[in-house]
């Protein structure tokens, strides 16, 4: 008979408690970003039965089995109700990995060791901007990795979403009908830059006459013939307050036309399940969305670290599920050991389909698994979940400076109401010759101006 001190009643026990006393402070049997300081793992935060999949299940799953409808009962309150419905009725299936307990695995390398250099530096202004203690725009890393706040989780996210000073990411994407039919198909590149709070390009940590912007942002389409061409360009201002600047090329006018930025809830292409609003499940300035509130913790299956498919040429995916096997990406997923459920609702937005949205942040380096959103009547509505790596696998890597590149691999976005899916996936290179990379000082010239916009079109 196996004895444990703490079981995972306990830390439901520990989990509940603190909700009820207003206290989130992550980790169970110590604070989490001490524990993480001081050894860089996670091990001395949990208790055994949080730290793997056999001890959770007490030996009835382990890494390597599959998850799917004769066992999800097992894992139900580890899932989303989505992902939940996903497998026990529509054939999708997931693969455990071992919980990754190695912190500087699970985000780039040069944002988590900016996190622990300038943890404790940061505050909220009195409009409720990320600034350093003397009131300047923020320096690096997450501001607030142990955060106590739902409001500091979603600043946190919403100031650098892929963690990178600068990315690039070729996709691929396929909208899949309720039939189980791809119906759509697309290749688009999505470009971000971040002007302040740089950890890797110069100069550090601001660009010099651009400290008033908190980032450039550029999606544009390469594939199939009928948008090629077309692109987006969004400018947000630092003040969370303020609606980002959105420019668009369409290729039938042959020209940038400025676009009505707060319609951030429509798709941008036909067939697409994806809003500009779902982007990191914080795609709009922090203050448009209120009454942000943490409204849960508990342990999480999640697909944090097999996200890279290393033995496609062009990073490709398989698939399996729904009617033709075309509906979900084969996804690996690990006990996350703690992660925090924050809802929020828009609030300027008065024609918004979306009542409020559920995010699930990993509790270790704040990073959004998953998000349901609800409609105006409170039903689901929609769903996303996401799959991330170290993009390393044996001998072979990616290199992102001295350090493998870490970054997403693919997502599914479904829309529950019209049973349509969106599969993205990020690939090696896209029609064009464009290519994924990270930190990229030419991403600028390349993505983000309007006379960039205007080559991309032609």
């Amino acid at each position: 008979m196996r004895i444990t001190r703490y079981d995972r009643l306990y830390s439901r026990r520990r989990f509940l408690d603190q909700a009820a006393r207003g206290v989130f402070a992550a980790g169970v049997l110590a604070p989490l970003w001490d524990v993480l300081a001081a050894t860089g793992s996670i091990e001395k935060a949990y208790p055994e039965e949080l730290l793997s999949i056999d001890g959770y299940t007490r030996g009835k799953l382990k890494a390597g089995d599959v998850i799917d409808a004769s066992n999800v009962e097992l894992v139900k309150q580890l899932l989303t109700p989505v992902v939940y419905t996903q497998v026990a009725t529509m054939g999708r299936k997931l693969k455990l990995a071992a919980t990754t307990t190695d912190i500087m695995r699970l985000s780039p390398w040069e944002y988590l060791q900016a996190t622990f250099s300038n943890r404790g530096k940061a505050q909220l202004d009195a409009r409720g901007n990320v600034v350093t203690l003397e009131g300047k725009p923020w320096i690096g890393g997450n501001p607030f990795p142990d955060p106590k706040t739902a409001i500091e989780l979603f600043a946190g996210l919403t100031l650098s979403w892929g963690r990178h000073d600068a990315s690039m990411y070729a996709t691929r994407e396929y909208d899949v009908g309720a039939s189980g039919e791809v119906q759509f198909e697309y290749e688009s590149g999505w470009a971000e830059l971040s002007p302040v709070a740089r950890t890797v390009l110069e100069p550090r940590p601001y660009w010099n006459g651009h400290e008033d912007k908190l980032r450039y942002q550029c999606a544009f389409f390469t594939a199939p013939n009928s948008v090629r061409g077309t692109s987006f360009l969004n400018i947000w201002d630092y003040d969370q307050h303020r609606f980002p600047e959105l420019y668009g090329y369409v290729p039938e006018f042959k020209r940038v036309r400025q676009f009505p930025t707060d319609q951030r809830f429509e798709p941008l292409v036909p067939g697409s399940a994806l809003y500009l609003s779902d982007a990191w499940a914080a795609g709009d300035p922090l203050y448009t969305w209120g009454n942000y509130r943490i409204t849960g913790r508990q342990p999480m299956l999640a697909a944090v670290s097999g996200g890279w498919n290393a033995e496609h040429p062009n990073w490709q995916h398989k698939t399996h599920g729904g009617p033709k096997g075309l509906t979900f990406w084969d996804t690996t997923v690990e006990l996350v050991p703690e992660v925090i459920l924050v809802e929020a609702e828009p609030v300027l937005f008065p024609r918004a389909p979306v009542g409020k949205k559920r995010v699930y942040f990993d509790a270790r380096t704040q990073l959004p698994l998953a998000m349901v959103s609800f409609d105006r009547r409170g039903d689901v509505f929609r769903s996303f979940d996401a799959a991330f790596a170290l993009y390393e696998s044996g001998s072979k890597k990616i290199m992102d400076g001295a350090h493998p590149l870490w970054s997403w691999g693919h997502v599914h976005a479904y829309d529950l109401q019209s049973q349509r899916m969106t599969r993205l996936e990020q690939v090696r290179e896209i029609s064009g010759g464009h290519k994924s990379s990270a930190n990229d000082p030419a991403l600028y010239d390349n993505y983000l101006t309007r006379s960039a916009l205007m080559r991309l079109g032609r």
